[in-house]
């Protein structure tokens, strides 16, 4: 489980891991669950909406949320190995969710921190999502959340910041892991906010 912000880096490291870790590792995000959802429930009351930088999550969203984190949890006890890419709104809140969902499954927590300026400011460079998101979120996601291990995307290398989560995840799943590089993830996800592409077309 990689949570934080919105910006704070979690799927950068993402999809460093999935290069890094041997084996066939699904990276599941929170913007492949708002792609996947009908346009009408983005940006509305009922589904998910953001002002002054807040999102909302509608009754709609969570009855949809709540079959979406059971459908993860179905895939890890079929085997899958997953990276799951998410954003606790309510922080202690979702993180029992998800607990409940997995049902017993063993998860790793890690915590995705990032000092809430410099997540604003890649949120202005991507220019991807609505403006004020990053800021907001970047410490209240964590509020509550247990962890594993938690880094710092401003102050760690990339490389580091992955030899850390692969060596954990080795350690506690005897998963071999390949050396990690400083370079930018092969591929990227793109926001479900601008519903132009899906998120693995970018």
């Amino acid at each position: 489980m990689l949570s934080g912000g919105s910006s704070a880096g979690k799927t950068t490291l993402g999809r460093k891991l999935q290069e890094t870790l041997d084996g066939s590792w699904l990276l599941l995000g929170v913007d492949v669950l708002l792609w996947m959802l009908p346009p009408r429930l983005m940006r509305s009351a009922e589904g998910v909406a953001v002002k002054n930088g807040v999102i909302s999550r509608g009754d709609e969203f969570m009855r949809i949320f709540s079959a979406f984190r059971d459908g993860v949890a179905a895939m890890a006890k079929g085997g899958v190995d997953l990276l799951i890419d998410e954003v606790m709104l309510e922080g202690a809140t979702d993180q029992q969710m998800w607990n409940e969902s997995l049902g017993g499954l063993d998860a790793l927590w890690v915590g995705v921190r990032c000092d809430p300026d410099v997540a604003a400011a890649r949120e202005a460079a991507r220019g991807d999502r609505p403006p004020g998101i990053a800021r907001r979120h970047a410490t209240t996601v964590h509020d509550g959340v247990r962890y594993d291990l938690e880094v710092d995307t401003d102050a760690l290398d990339l490389a580091d910041m992955v030899d850390l989560v692969a060596g954990m995840i080795r350690q506690r799943w005897a998963v071999d892991v390949q050396p990690a590089s400083s370079e930018p993830p092969a591929r990227a996800v793109a926001s479900a906010w601008t519903a132009d592409s899906a998120p693995w077309e970018s």
